[in-house]
Parts: structure tokens; sequence; C-alpha cells
């Protein structure tokens, strides 16, 4: 073997033995059961959200556009609060977090919850969609569902490796078709089934979330529709990033039989 490519086996072995298999969520009645690979700490990822949700509240809170209608400042808080409440049945410690919840006025329709509980909605998303408070209720439990399942870490972690791989084919000289392998099995581990996994993650346990919360789930079939309307005006932020799937309503619908006890054994308030 030649002397690069014994320096790349050696160097990936390490950066494979660095990973750690977690499970970040109980599986819920939803059944999300999923191990996930980590190559980056949970402490770091959340010290990196905390600075850039303080850097957006910053620059929304100087072009005056942080909370900027009160009362739909408090209809989101009061939404988020009750899914909060239900957190602890994916993961205890979630209860502690130090859940942070906004509203930005935007032309965009889009949310967001960053690592940690960094809640953001953004004003057009209510308005333009006109969503009932259990059709926000979904879009904020997804996104709650992202950060509950730490797919930012996920994905920092596929970033770490594969600037690891990168660099350790620069320093080591290993040939072409060496780092093509590895870019593919990079990509088939970590860039294919990323987005399509995920999203349906984060379907399924925002479905829980709302229907323990006391949020009819059969809005996710009305609110995903509406995203659907929304999209055919040009493609919404919130899409760009939540890519829909020709299968989300059957996969939404066939769940319902599992959640629909839940909303109705849920308190109303």
């Amino acid at each position: 073997m030649k002397i690069p490519r014994l320096l790349a086996a050696c160097s990936t072995a390490l950066l494979l033995a660095a990973c750690e298999t977690v499970s970040t969520t109980a599986p819920g009645a939803v059944g999300v059961d999923r191990t996930q690979t980590m190559l980056v700490s949970e402490a770091e990822v959340e010290q990196g959200a905390t600075q850039a949700y303080a850097e957006e509240l910053g620059k929304a809170k100087q072009q005056g556009q942080l909370n900027a209608d009160p009362a739909q400042t408090e209809r989101v808080r009061t939404i988020a609060g009750r899914l909060i409440r239900q957190t602890p049945v994916f993961r205890p410690d979630a209860a502690k977090w130090d859940w942070n919840i906004n509203v930005q006025k935007s032309d965009q329709i889009n949310a967001y919850c960053m690592p940690g509980g960094k809640i953001m909605v953004y004003s057009a998303l209510i308005d333009k969609l006109k969503l009932n408070d259990a059709e926000l209720a979904t879009v904020i439990g997804h996104e709650m569902a992202h950060a509950l399942r730490e797919h930012s870490r996920e994905a920092a972690s596929r970033m770490r490796a594969e600037q690891g791989l990168g660099a350790l084919a620069q320093i080591a000289g290993v040939d072409a078709g060496v780092v093509g392998l590895a870019g593919t099995v990079t990509q088939l581990t970590f860039d294919l089934p990323h987005s399509r996994v995920q999203e349906s993650e984060a379907d399924r346990i925002g479905l829980e979330l709302m229907a323990r919360a006391g949020y009819d789930p059969h809005a996710a079939l009305t609110l995903w529709q509406k995203m659907g309307q929304a999209n055919q005006g040009g493609t919404p932020a919130f899409l760009s990033t939540h890519p829909s799937d020709s299968s989300r309503l059957a996969t939404l619908q066939s769940l319902l039989p599992r959640v629909l006890p839940l909303y109705e054994a849920a308190p109303r308030n």
C-alpha cells in the first residue's frame, strides 16, 4: 500500500472512531426510532445557535421587525408554550431548554427553530396563509421537532466529515478515485437520506406534539395543502428548505389513527 493511501485509511479510521451514535428522542406514538451519527457535540451546536439567534434578533429589532404586533406575538407564544409542554414525551431534557419564541415582521412565508429551542415565526406565514391556531401549531411543532431530533447537529456532523475527508485528500495527495469514492459514501450515508428522513421525522413528531397539546391533527393536512397552493405563486422560503414530498399528505393521513386518541384525551388550554 502506498504511504498516502495508508495515511488516508488511518485518518479515515480516526474520523469514524470519533463518531457518536445516539438516539436523540424517544420514538413516541409515531415511531421515530432512527439512531443518528454525530461528529459534533450538542454543546458546540447549541452555542453556535445561541449566537446566531441573538444576531437575528438584533437585526430584526434594529429594523423594527421584532414582535411588531403584540397580539400576534402573544398568539404564537401561547401555541408554542402548549407544544413545549409536550416535548418531554420525546426527550425529558427539553423541558429545561432556554426556549425563546419570537415573531419577525416579514413578507417571507417561513419559520424556524434553531437548536436548543430558538423559535422564529415570520408574520407572512400567518397572514398570507391565514392560518388557524391548529395549522400554526403544525408549523411550529414541525420546526420544534427538527430541534428535538438535533437535525442541525447531524448536518454539522456531515459537513465536518466532508471537510475532514477533503483536507485529508489535499494533505495526503490521495488520487481522485479514492476521493470520489469517499465523497460518494459520504453522500449516500448523509446527504441523500438526510432531507427525506429528517423531514419525515419532523412531520411525525410535530403531528404528535400538536395532538398532545390539544390541536386537531387534521389541520396538518390543510396546512400542507395551503403550502402547496402558495407554492403555485412562487416557492415560499419555508418550502425551499422543507421540500414537499408527494406522499406527505398520505403519510400524515395514515398517522391520524395513532394521534387522534392523544388529541381526544388532551386538555384544551
